[in-house]
C-alpha cells in the first residue's frame, strides 16, 4: 500500500521517471530525497498509461509520505454537452490565450492568461473537460482555429490532435485540486509535470522550483521527430526532410507553451550545466531565475572498485544506458564491428533495460547479427554497475542528447575512462571547464554524433595505449573528486530548499485570489 498523508514539506512532480525508470533522472530524485531526512515529500508520478509501466524499481525512502500516480491517457470519455452563451465568451479568452502562446513570449502575460483560465477548468467550470471535449462551441473554435492556422489539408486529424493534445489539462487540473498541501513544489522538467507545479503554485502561492536535466522541450522535439505515430499527411512529392511535419511543429509548440508556463511560475530554475541554462533562458525562462547544480555522486561508494581492476586494461567497451533511440545504440555497435577488426578480442557490453523501446532493441539485435559480431558484442540487460565496473577498459555514451550523465561520474570515481558525444555537458566533463580544471587533463575522448569511425578510434587509442589510458584515469578520478561530489550537489540543494520553505505565501502580481481547493 502506498503512503498517504495530510500536507507534506515538499512536493516531487515527475513525469515518467521514478520510481517507475531506473538510472538517470530517477536516481538522482533518489538520491535527492534521501540526501534531506528531515523533510517529508510528496510525489505525484505523471505517466502515459499504467500499461507502459512495470514495477517500482526503486523503494520509497522513510521520508516520502504520501504517493499518488496518474495517468494522462487512460480515461473514460465523457457524455456529449451543449455548449452555453458563456462557454462562447471563455473559448474567446481561450482563443486569447492560445494567441498568447504563439506568438507572445512576455511571461508575465502568459501568466496573468493561465491564472484567468485556471478557475474556469474546474467540473463546474465554464471551460470544463467536457465541454471542451463535447461542447457546440468547443467544436466551433476547433474549426475556426483549423482555417486560421492549420496548413495540412486533414480537418479529421487536426480535430483529434487537438482534443489528444489538450485532454491532460484538466486531469493536471483535477490532480491540483485534490493534492495534499505542500509547503513547495519541486518539479524535475517542464512538461505535463512542470504545468502541474504552475497550477499548483497559482492555487496555493507557494513556491515552485524548476530542476531540468535535460532540457524538456528539445528532448520531446527530438521524440516527435522521431515518432511514427504523429501523421505526416504531406505527398511523397512535396515532403521536405528539412521542414518538420505540420502536427509535429503543432506538438512542439504545445510543448514550448507549456514550458513557458513553467517558467513563468517559477520561483528558482536550475539546470545541470551552462549550455543548458542558456537553452532555458533561449526557451524563455528569465535569467534572473535561473543557476546552475551540477551532479554529484558519492565517490566514495565508487573509490573502493579502482582496486579490484585487473593489473592490464581489460579490452572491454560498455554502454551503460537504456536501449532507445537517443542512446543511439547501433552507433555503439557499428563503432565495436570497426574496432575489432584491427582488437579482435575486443568485447562491446549494452549494458541497459531493453523494455522501454522493445522494437529499437530488436532492431539492435538484428544489427548484431547481420554484421556477425555474435561473438564480441552482449546485451546485459540491467546490471549492478558495481560489479562491472572493474571488469571495464572505457565506457562510452554513443547519445545524440544527454545532459549530465551520471554514469560518466560513476565510471571516473571507479577508474574508468569515458568517450563520449559532444552532447550535453560531456565534454566539460571529459575535457575540464575552468582553466583549473582543463588543468587536470583529458578523462578520456570526445567525438562527434552519430560517427562510428571516430568511436572507433577513440576506443583503440585509448585501449591499445596504456599510458593515455593511465592519464585519462587519473584526470577523471581528479575531477570528480573535486568538482562533482554529492555533498556539492546536496549542499547547494538544502540552501536552496530552506530558502524557499521560509518563503511567506505570496499573492500572485495580478492580485489574484487563491484557488478555491
Amino acid at each position: 500500500m502506498q503512503p498517504t498523508a495530510k500536507s507534506a514539506d515538499i512536493a516531487l512532480l515527475l513525469e515518467g521517471t521514478f520510481p517507475y525508470v531506473r538510472g538517470g533522472v530517477s536516481a538522482w530524485v533518489n538520491q535527492i530525497i534521501r540526501a534531506y531526512p528531515e523533510f517529508t515529500f510528496a510525489i505525484v508520478f505523471i505517466g502515459s498509461q499504467r500499461s507502459d509501466y512495470g514495477q517500482q524499481h526503486y523503494k520509497l525512502p522513510d521520508n516520502v509520505v504520501h504517493f499518488e500516480e496518474h495517468y494522462l491517457y487512460d480515461y473514460v470519455q465523457p457524455a456529449l454537452l451543449h455548449g452555453t452563451r458563456e462557454e462562447a465568451l471563455d473559448n474567446a479568452q481561450l482563443s486569447r490565450m492560445h494567441d498568447a502562446f504563439r506568438n507572445n513570449h512576455n511571461l508575465a502575460y502568459i501568466g496573468k492568461m493561465v491564472r484567468q483560465i485556471i478557475p474556469m477548468l474546474s467540473e463546474s467550470g465554464a471551460l470544463s473537460e467536457q465541454q471542451f471535449l463535447r461542447g457546440r462551441h468547443s467544436w466551433e473554435y476547433i474549426s475556426a482555429s483549423y482555417e486560421k492556422y492549420c496548413r495540412d489539408p486533414s480537418f479529421t486529424d487536426y480535430f483529434w490532435t487537438v482534443r489528444i493534445m489538450h485532454k491532460p489539462i484538466w486531469q493536471l487540473a483535477r490532480i491540483c485540486e485534490s493534492l495534499i498541501p505542500a509547503r513547495m513544489y519541486h518539479t524535475v522538467s517542464t512538461g505535463y509535470a512542470g504545468f502541474l507545479g504552475a497550477l499548483l503554485h497559482h492555487r496555493s502561492h507557494r513556491p515552485l522550483l524548476v530542476s531540468e536535466h535535460g532540457i524538456y522541450t528539445k528532448e520531446r522535439k527530438i521524440d516527435l521527430l522521431q515518432s511514427e505515430w504523429i501523421r505526416d499527411n504531406r505527398g511523397v512529392f512535396e515532403k521536405d526532410i528539412s521542414q518538420v511535419g505540420y502536427f509535429q511543429d503543432l506538438w512542439i509548440q504545445f510543448f514550448h507553451a507549456l514550458g513557458r508556463v513553467c517558467y513563468d511560475a517559477a520561483s528558482e530554475i536550475t539546470a545541470l550545466y551552462e549550455g543548458n541554462r542558456l537553452r532555458q533562458l533561449a526557451d524563455g525562462a528569465p535569467e534572473y531565475k535561473t543557476r546552475n547544480i551540477p551532479n554529484g555522486i558519492l565517490v566514495e561508494r565508487f573509490s573502493p572498485l579502482r582496486d579490484l581492476r585487473p593489473s592490464s586494461v581489460p579490452f572491454v567497451v560498455a554502454l551503460i544506458g537504456r536501449v532507445v533511440p537517443i542512446k543511439d545504440i547501433k552507433t555503439f555497435i557499428r563503432a565495436v564491428f570497426i574496432a575489432s577488426r584491427q582488437l579482435p578480442q575486443l568485447q562491446g557490453w549494452i549494458v541497459g533495460p531493453e523494455s522501454e523501446d522493445p522494437e529499437y532493441a530488436q532492431e539492435c539485435r538484428d544489427l548484431v547479427s547481420s554484421l556477425g559480431m555474435e561473438k564480441n558484442l552482449e546485451f546485459m540487460g540491467f546490471r549492478n554497475v558495481d560489479e562491472l565496473l572493474p571488469k571495464i577498459g572505457l565506457v562510452a555514451l554513443s547519445s545524440i542528447s544527454e545532459a549530465l550523465p551520471l554514469v560518466i561520474l560513476e565510471a571516473y570515481a571507479a577508474g574508468v575512462p569515458v568517450i563520449s558525444t559532444d552532447v550535453g555537458s560531456c565534454r566539460q566533463l571529459i575535457e575540464g571547464l575552468s582553466a583549473e580544471d582543463r588543468a587536470l587533463g583529458r578523462a578520456g575522448r570526445v567525438v562527434q554524433i552519430a560517427n562510428p569511425e571516430q568511436l572507433a578510434h577513440a576506443m583503440l587509442e585509448l585501449l591499445t595505449q596504456p599510458q593515455e589510458w593511465k592519464s585519462a584515469q587519473q584526470a577523471g578520478i581528479a575531477r570528480t573528486e573535486r568538482y562533482y561530489t554529492s555533498a556539492l550537489m546536496e549542499e547547494s540543494y538544502r540552501q536552496l530548499y530552506n530558502r524557499l520553505l521560509a518563503l511567506p505565501d505570496a499573492a500572485d502580481e495580478s492580485g489574484d485570489q487563491a484557488w478555491p481547493g
